[in-house]
């Protein structure tokens, strides 16, 4: 794959995290969005999701909860945010709000931003309904970004 082969800037759903990389988020109970498909996603839901025509990775995480597996998950986001210069990565749970959101706030620490600051740029960039409960904004304060990032 090439850099050309990500998503469209101004696309529904289109996160640009400070680096310049561009994700999307979305609700799985929602249709597709026109356009082109995910290359890779992450699918956050409580239950094994549908299969896909693109590769994905499951991480066990019920709605308004935390990931079951925390380390996988970090590992997850790591790959991801890798893949998102070269690929359409998108996170997906439910609604396309709160796992996801959280998802996307930890994408940004990845990629820089400080995890005091992460939720609310996720809730400037992305959706201002991004991180849902308490507990998911204390998940994102505490979450370390995996040691790949230059």
């Amino acid at each position: 794959m090439t850099a050309t082969n990500t998503w469209e800037p101004t696309a529904a759903g289109v996160l640009r995290l400070p680096s310049g990389l561009l994700v999307r988020g979305r609700g799985l109970r929602h249709p597709l969005p026109e356009g082109p498909r995910p290359d890779f996603a992450l699918h956050l839901r409580g239950r094994r999701p549908d299969d896909v025509a693109w590769e994905s990775r499951w991480i066990r995480w019920p709605d308004f909860w935390l990931p079951s597996d925390r380390a996988g998950f970090a590992e997850a986001v790591r790959e991801a945010w890798e893949r998102a210069g070269e690929a359409r990565v998108e996170f997906a749970c439910g609604g396309g709000r709160g796992r996801t959101g959280t998802a996307l706030a930890c994408l940004a620490i990845q990629d820089g931003v400080a995890p005091g600051e992460a939720v609310e740029y996720v809730r400037a960039h992305y959706s201002s309904h991004a991180v849902e409960t308490p507990w998911q904004r204390r998940f994102v304060l505490g979450f370390r970004a995996a040691a790949s990032r230059p």
